[in-house]
């Protein structure tokens, strides 16, 4: 027998399912369960008569809680620096130091306008990129150095080929991804606010290895200057290489272990993050270990393989990218039925091409940055939403949630005057 009527039928009082707003979960980056749904906080104001001050102080204790990581970040970066410099110089010399430190500024700066693309939807704040990319190019690097030899100890030496081989195919790709990825695993802990998703484990993974990249073409670049009887010529060899073919080699590694970080973070719990970890480094390593086995058929396993590899990463960060836009309208959309957008404000905030055009009619009026500021709150506002409807430190986020809607009357202001 069957009954129409929802709740419980089983003699006990029935009790209400968990009422959830239409398109709650635009996407599968989003998803939330019905019993961790809350409507928005109704606005006491109209539309038409706000003129609230914008409260920063909220923004404030955000910066400071990541003032530990930044300090720990810090001195391990410094004390990194200690060791990595010197072997740098001893390998390649003052002058391939120099020239191999410029020539690295090639692919490092492709990669890092490629992590701003990508961030430009909901940005991280900076001070953590900048952990990132020192992490990266310092304390990953250092940490490898260290822990190599352990590795060596363990390498064939029936010929200096098997050494090398081993050393290239199985110790780079356990030692370098370990390495990197304890950043995004401090991360996730340290910075969870704002580690809370796959495309934010892309932005620091990418980051991360940016600056692991920057830092091995330094010594790749400058030991070319150092040891060649041709350096002009070997320098450009390898440039190409790994400057021009393969920029995002290390990025596209490390980058999986960050989506999958990513993934797990959307539903917190410290189990989950830790396994992530370990999970996320499978596929770097054999991603890794994959590129450092082609030999002499390199050319065709680069375009056969390598080149899909990357053209499926380029979609999958635009897929990821369009779900975050997705679910910024809807967690939008729920405050405009609380009061505190109109339809067309979530249209504008929401969309790409309702951002260009935001910009553009503010920028004529010399409202860029007050525009930006606007939109940038927005975005936070609807993330925050999201981690308090995935049930992820519900407290904490309403307290947030309250600030930023206290805020969002001032920035329109700011907007509009």
């Amino acid at each position: 027998m069957s009954s129409n009527q929802p709740g419980r039928h089983d003699g006990q009082r029935p009790y209400p399912r968990p009422f959830v707003e239409p398109g709650a979960n635009p996407t599968w980056i989003g998803h939330i369960q019905p019993g961790n749904y809350q409507p928005a906080p109704g606005n006491p104001a109209p539309l038409g008569n706000q003129s609230w001050a914008v409260a920063p102080q909220g923004m404030q204790r955000r910066s400071a809680g990541l003032l530990p990581l930044l300090l720990v970040g810090g001195i391990l970066a410094f004390g990194s620096l200690l060791l990595v410099v010197p072997f740098l110089l001893g390998n390649t010399g003052l002058a391939g130091f120099i020239i191999g430190f410029i020539a690295s500024l090639i692919p490092l700066s492709i990669v890092l306008l490629t992590v701003r693309w990508i961030d430009r939807w909901e940005p991280e704040p900076k001070r953590l990129l900048w952990f990132a990319f020192t992490w990266g190019a310092a304390v990953s690097i250092a940490a490898t150095l260290l822990i190599q030899p352990l590795f060596a100890l363990a390498a064939p030496t029936t010929s200096e080929d098997a050494y090398s081989y081993f050393m290239a195919t199985v110790q780079a790709p356990i030692v370098e991804e370990f390495s990197k990825s304890l950043g995004l695993l401090l991360l996730i802990f340290a910075a969870r606010k704002y580690f809370d998703g796959p495309v934010d484990g892309v932005v620091f993974a990418f980051t991360i290895a940016a600056g692991f990249a920057f830092t091995e073409n330094i010594l790749y670049f400058g030991r070319e200057i150092a040891s060649s009887s041709d350096p002009g010529t070997d320098l450009v060899r390898i440039f190409i290489l790994r400057g021009v073919m393969s920029p995002f080699a290390h990025a596209i590694f490390t980058g999986t272990t960050g989506l999958i970080m990513g993934f797990a973070a959307r539903k917190w719990h410290s189990g989950y993050a830790v396994l992530a970890f370990f999970v996320g480094l499978l596929p770097a390593m054999f991603l890794h270990n994959r590129w450092n086995s082609m030999g002499q058929g390199f050319l065709v396993e680069y375009f056969v393989v390598q080149v899909p590899i990357f053209l499926v990463a380029v979609l999958g960060i635009v897929f990821l990218r369009m779900a975050e836009g997705k679910l910024t309208r809807q967690r939008l959309l729920e405050y405009a039925r609380a009061g505190w957008f109109t339809p067309a404000e979530v249209d504008m905030l929401a969309t790409p091409r309702g951002r260009r055009q935001a910009l553009g009619w503010a920028s004529s009026r010399g409202r860029a940055a007050q525009m930006r500021a606007f939109i940038k709150a927005a975005t936070s506002l609807a993330f925050t939403r999201q981690r308090i409807l995935s049930g992820r430190d519900v407290h904490v986020h309403q307290h947030d949630e309250l600030e930023q809607l206290r805020r969002i009357p001032g920035l329109r202001s700011a907007v509009l005057l």
